[in-house]
């Protein structure tokens, strides 16, 4: 199998709750091809202008601006990440109820029609990434799984939406930390049962032969 892990965190494992879901799944899958894509290691201009440019260019053959290069190439690069992987992991916190803006932009290269999805000949929604699997490990401080806070929680909600709605993954595991922010004395306990969550989905995942 081959496991495309997204990290969208870039604070340190000692601060940063779902960089340690990232330590945690890297550290006990084996037997498989596990490729990370780090999008804050990752050259990734934000969707906009540049990008739209780029495309007008590739069409005419003008010669394209620094930016607008280096946009096309980070699109390529996820779009083929994706294209090679047959599950695809996101390792993320929620910050500000939603996810980071790096993950976004990951998001946002392969959100596009002809590639993640289409529209038929009646004007409905296709999609295309229907061979593909995704999981979810995610971290937040809070609690957004009661009735009263889930409208709130805009990240995990987010991924699940695009990738299993209009991309067509399937969501084969999720993992949600939360709590250990508002509830301090019991952060300890909620971490560490769901760091044990992570590695069993890890362990489920690996294909080694004893």
């Amino acid at each position: 199998m081959n496991i495309l892990v997204v990290k969208a965190n870039n604070r340190p494992a000692s601060e940063a709750v779902s960089t340690k879901m990232y330590e945690a799944f890297m550290k006990n899958i084996e037997g498989v091809n596990v490729t990370t894509y780090d999008v804050f290691a990752e050259d990734m201009p934000y969707l906009g202008q540049d990008l739209f440019s780029a495309f007008g260019k590739v069409a005419s053959g003008e010669e394209m601006t620094d930016v607008e290069q280096r946009i096309l190439a980070a699109k390529q690069k996820a779009m083929d990440e994706v294209t090679a992987a047959e599950l695809v992991v996101f390792a993320f916190p929620l910050w500000n109820l939603t996810i980071p803006a790096k993950l976004q932009s990951f998001i946002d290269y392969i959100y596009q029609a002809g590639y993640s999805f289409k529209y038929d000949e009646n004007g409905q929604l296709v999609p295309l990434l229907t061979d593909k699997k995704f999981a979810i490990l995610s971290a937040r401080g809070g609690i957004y799984s009661t009735p009263e806070t889930a409208p709130m929680e805009m990240a995990a909600t987010y991924i699940k939406t695009v990738c299993g709605g209009l991309f067509g993954m399937e969501l084969v595991d999720e993992v949600i930390i939360e709590g250990h922010a508002a509830m301090p004395a019991q952060a300890e306990t909620i971490i560490a049962e769901g760091l044990a969550k992570v590695e069993a989905v890890a362990k489920g995942l690996s294909a080694v032969t004893v």
